[in-house]
């Protein structure tokens, strides 16, 4: 995970929580901010980041850290440093999978050879919101809200990704197909919930499943989530660090053990 500004070492925080609540194994974190970020997940291993020039201090003791998915983008901003990032996590050989969120989106759309260059490599993921999905276009954020499923759909297919359009309707889209999330919930809508979901997506990645699957998946738990906050706390006031907490419970009651526990119930 390649997350976390100076001026929010949350974003890489929120994150990291959500993915180890969604059963990641192992987690690195690469942050321009180690000592917060390290006391806040003493479970990671935490390195450090140099935003300015994209080189990331890990000591590998002479051998190549292999990952089998790789966030890149949660609080950062755009510049020629995470895009040498985004570029070489693309570049990745073997079936890792890539999420690409925040201030990496743009670095993303803006290299045209990415579709091309992805191919037999890296598997892609993009998580934009109106908002930052207009600014990769470069249109406005209007024409976005009017179409989100056209929109969504010419984007994946162009670029060969798999994109979760997010918003109170969430639109995911492949090449040939969407899905949609039409649950709306107003506890969602708070700071930091996009660097959740983008957690969720990058540890259903890296535990296996495909780009589509992560990325379905991970929209409707990262919704279930904000649904049970709702229910607790009523719709304002939900935090997003409350989010990751939630996750662990629904996924254990979609697990076999417990599905034949109930039936036995």
């Amino acid at each position: 995970m390649i997350a976390g500004a100076p001026d929010v070492p949350g974003a890489a925080i929120l994150a990291a929580n959500a993915a180890l609540r969604s059963g990641l194994g192992k987690l690195t974190i690469a942050t321009t901010t180690i000592a917060p970020v390290a006391q806040a997940i003493p479970e990671a291993r935490v390195v450090g980041f140099d935003a300015r020039s994209g080189t990331i201090r890990v000591a590998t003791g002479g051998t190549d850290d292999v990952f089998d998915a790789i966030l890149v983008g949660p609080g950062l901003s755009a510049n020629a440093a995470l895009s040498r990032c985004v570029r070489n996590a693309l570049a990745a050989a073997g079936p890792v999978t890539v999420v690409v969120d925040a201030g990496a989106l743009r670095c993303a759309v803006e290299d045209a050879s990415l579709a091309k260059r992805r191919s037999g490599q890296a598997r892609c993921v993009l998580t934009p919101h109106a908002g930052e999905m207009a600014g990769m276009l470069g249109i406005a954020k209007s024409e976005i809200e009017r179409d989100p499923c056209t929109f969504a759909l010419r984007l994946a297919t162009a670029m060969n990704v798999v994109v979760v359009l997010k918003g109170p309707i969430t639109y995911i889209a492949s090449r040939g197909n969407v899905w949609v999330h039409n649950v709306r919930n107003p506890g969602l809508a708070t700071s930091g919930s996009g660097d959740v979901l983008a957690g969720v997506i990058g540890a259903l990645s890296a535990r296996g499943a495909t780009p589509e699957q992560a990325a379905v998946w991970g929209v409707a738990l990262h919704a279930m989530a904000g649904a049970r906050l709702v229910r607790r706390h009523g719709a304002l006031g939900a935090l997003a660090r409350e989010l990751p907490h939630e996750i662990p419970v629904i996924m254990n009651a979609f697990s076999a053990p417990a599905r034949r526990q109930n039936r036995r119930a």
